[in-house]
């Protein structure tokens, strides 16, 4: 299994990472509720850190903006867990940019999605990718999210981007377990499969997927926590109690645009404002009270057994 090392500990990519959502104030990073928020999910057991992802609202930081927040989350994770910096962007030259500057910043990897809005080809995407591990001595976890991009990363390219030193992993976001059971199957022993969906996770890890890179354990580290820790023992039936008592809540954090929903729960929890950047607007009425009902049936739960 592949792994990185921070400090001069080689940690594996295994477990719960949190794609960290950013907190807004008066459209201004709420510094305080983003180190909170890191330090709650540390305390929540979570295996890593991953800021500056679609969850974190990438897309409109500032070049400054992103620095503050990767600098912010590294500070206050005080090498306590990896943190994954996401350096996506749809022009390979920014990417490689973004992925050096990461490295400068101290991340121990970087998450770097597909080029969206570009729609490369299968051999575009590769030389993109390619470009970056070349460039930059950071370990990279590609990042497959065709939903939100409108180009998949085909598993035949994955595996031969595995072979590529650098490239340790994949999250995963397409929603076919086909298309995960291909990259386990053929991909070197090494080479990572994450989840990118938090309601797949159980079936993911089922066929070969060693954690989940999730946006529900902003919310409930330790719950995501158990959930993929009783995957990775091998005790399914278990597993399967956490995962259908989570399922609801997990389908909510996506009752609209990924992370409306999330800091939506986040601010009825008291963790950070509901505030999310435009393009993205808050929720409608009705997934407002979606989301509210989601969450209060989980803590309701989470009063007896299955969270404990």
């Amino acid at each position: 299994m592949s792994s990185i090392t921070f400090g001069t500990t080689a940690h594996t990519l295994s477990g719960c990472y949190t794609a960290l959502i950013t907190p807004f104030r008066d459209d201004q990073i709420d510094e305080p509720a983003l180190s909170a928020l890191v330090q709650r999910q540390i305390a929540g057991g979570v295996s890593g850190l991953v800021p500056c992802g679609t969850t974190g609202e990438a897309p409109t930081l500032s070049a400054l903006e992103w620095d503050r927040v990767v600098s912010l989350v590294i500070e206050a994770a005080d090498s306590r867990v990896p943190v994954l910096a996401g350096t996506g962007s749809n022009d390979t030259a920014t990417a490689i940019e973004r992925t050096r500057r990461a490295a400068m910043l101290g991340a121990d990897g970087a998450l770097v999605v597909t080029p969206y809005y570009s729609r490369p080809t299968q051999e575009g995407l590769y030389r993109h990718f390619a470009a970056i591990t070349e460039a930059v001595d950071l370990p990279i976890v590609l990042y497959n999210v065709p939903g939100r991009t409108g180009v998949n990363l085909l598993p035949e390219t994955t595996v031969r981007l595995a072979k590529i030193p650098g490239v340790v992993g994949i999250k995963e976001a397409s929603g076919s377990l086909d298309q995960a059971s291909q990259i386990v199957r053929e991909a070197n022993s090494d080479f990572v499969v994450l989840s990118g969906d938090d309601s797949l996770t159980l079936p993911m890890i089922g066929v070969g997927a060693t954690g989940v890179i999730s946006v529900v354990s902003n919310i409930v580290p330790e719950a995501v926590v158990s959930l993929t820790s009783t995957c990775l023992t091998g005790n399914f039936k278990s597993a399967r109690a956490i995962h259908l008592a989570l399922f609801d809540l997990c389908r909510a954090m996506f009752v609209e645009t990924n992370p409306v929903p999330v800091k939506a729960a986040a601010a009825l929890l008291g963790y950070c404002t509901p505030e999310v950047r435009l393009p993205l607007a808050p929720l409608s009425e009705a997934a407002q009270l979606r989301v509210e009902g989601a969450l209060a049936a989980w803590q309701a739960m989470a009063t007896t057994s299955i969270a404990a």
